[in-house]
C-alpha cells in the first residue's frame, strides 16, 4: 500500500519519525512522503520531516497546553495551510492517507479529526487514523481528552488503528526510552502492513496486496495490528506449528491493543523464505484465528522475505467490542465524573452515541 504519512502533534510526529524511518531502512517504499504538524515549534524541529507549524496567531508556537477544543479550533483555522503543503506528496501513486496523533495531548487529539474530515472531503482514497491511546497513569485530562478524539477519529475516519501505551511501556523504563520503543514497536507493524505485496522477495503463492488491507478495514471503526516471529527449520513440514505458535502469539501478546481478540474482519500475513512457509500450517492458523475472532472475514497471504525467520503479520478490524476499549472508555467516565460539576461526559456521550465531539 503505498501512503503518505501526516502527523499530528507531539506523539504523532515522533511516530510518523520512526514510521518512515523503518520503511526507508528497510527499502520497501510504501511511504511515499511525511508531513509533520504542530502548534509548538520546539516539537517540530528535531524531526527529519517537512513541517508546518499552526496557530501562530493563538498560540505563537508554544503549544495549546493540553487543551484539545483549542487544538480543534486552530486546526480549523489553519486546515487550508496544512493542506496546501500535503498536496504535493499526494500523487497519484498514493493509494491511502494516514493521520497520526496521541489521543491525550492537545494538538494531536484536537487536530487530529479535524485533518482526517478535511483530507476524506478532499482526496478519494482510504483516510485513516493512527491513534495512540493515554496510559492509565497520563493523567485525567488525557483520559478524556482521548475519549473525546476517539469518539470523534471513528466517525471522521475509514478506520482508526489504535496503539495502547500501556500494553509496551515496561517497567523501570525511561519516559523517553519507553516511548521510543513503543514507536517501534508499531513502526514494524504498521511499516509491514503497508509493505505487504509491495516489495518482496521471491514469488508467493498468494500475496497479500492493497485491496486486502482496505478490505480488512472497510468496515470501519477501530482496528489493531499484531506481530510475532520466530526461527523457521529450512524444511516447511517442519515449521507447521512455528506458523500456528507464531499467528498465536502475534494476537495474544503482540497486539498494538491487546485483548482485542473479537473482530468483524481480520488479515494474516505470514512472512519469510516462501520456501520455509508450511501452507498446512498457514490455513491452519487462518481457521484457528477466524474461531478466535468470531469473523468470518478472515483474508490470508504470505509476505516473502530473504530470511530464516517465519513472521506472522495480524490486522483487526472492528474490536469496538474488546475488552481493552471498555476498559480505557470507563476510565475517560470516571476522569470525566471527578471533574467539577457541570462538565459534560464526553465519553458518555461516545457510548450512547450523541453528538457531542470535538468538530
Amino acid at each position: 500500500m503505498k501512503a503518505v504519512l501526516l502527523g499530528v502533534g507531539q506523539a504523532g510526529g515522533k511516530l510518523t519519525t520512526a514510521l518512515a524511518e523503518f520503511d526507508a531502512d528497510a527499502g520497501y517504499g510504501a511511504v511515499l512522503d511525511a508531513l509533520a504538524v504542530n502548534t509548538a515549534s520546539a516539537d517540530l524541529n528535531p524531526l527529519p520531516l517537512d513541517t508546518v507549524l499552526v496557530g501562530q496567531s493563538r498560540v505563537n508556537g508554544h503549544g495549546v497546553g493540553g487543551d484539545n477544543e483549542l487544538g480543534a479550533e486552530v486546526m480549523t483555522e489553519d486546515a487550508v495551510e496544512v493542506l496546501d503543503a500535503l498536496a504535493p506528496k499526494v500523487n497519484a501513486a498514493a493509494e491511502a492517507l494516514f493521520v497520526v496523533a496521541g489521543l491525550g495531548g492537545g494538538t494531536g487529539s484536537g487536530g487530529a479529526p479535524v485533518l482526517v474530515r478535511e483530507l476524506s472531503r478532499v482526496y478519494d482514497i482510504p483516510v485513516y487514523a493512527v491513534g495512540i491511546l493515554p496510559g492509565r497513569d497520563e493523567g485525567a485530562m488525557y483520559q478524556v481528552n482521548a475519549g473525546r478524539s476517539l469518539k470523534t477519529l471513528v466517525r471522521e475516519a475509514d478506520a482508526t488503528l489504535l496503539l495502547d501505551n500501556d500494553a509496551w511501556r515496561s517497567s523501570g523504563e525511561s519516559v523517553e526510552g519507553g516511548y521510543a520503543a513503543i514507536n517501534a514497536s508499531m513502526a514494524k507493524r504498521v511499516g509491514l502492513l503497508l509493505a505487504a505485496g509491495e516489495s518482496v522477495e521471491g514469488v508467493a503463492e498468494s500475496v497479500v496486496d492493497t485491496s486486502e488491507v482496505i478490505n480488512t478495514l472497510r468496515a470501519g471503526g477501530m482496528a489493531a495490528a499484531g506481530f510475532a516471529s520466530a526461527p523457521a527449520a529450512a524444511d516447511p513440514e517442519e515449521n507447521v506449528t512455528t506458523v500456528m505458535s507464531t499467528v498465536r502469539s502475534a494476537v495474544m501478546t503482540g497486539m498494538s491493543l491487546p485483548n482485542a481478540t473479537e473482530a468483524d474482519a481480520a488479515l494474516v500475513a505470514i512472512a519469510g523464505d516462501p520456501e520455509r512457509i508450511s501452507r498446512k500450517g498457514a490455513e491452519k492458523a487462518r481457521k484457528w484465528l477466524q474461531e478466535e475472532t468470531g469473523s468470518m472475514q478472515v483474508r490470508g497471504g504470505d509476505f516473502p522475505l530473504d530470511s530464516d525467520r517465519v513472521a506472522a503479520l495480524v490486522l483487526l478490524g472492528g474490536v469496538e467490542r474488546s475488552r481493552r476499549v471498555e476498559e480505557f472508555l470507563e476510565r475517560a467516565r470516571q476522569a470525566v465524573r471527578d471533574e467539577p460539576e457541570g462538565q459534560p461526559d464526553p465519553a458518555e456521550a461516545f457510548q450512547n452515541d450523541e453528538l457531542d465531539d470535538l468538530l
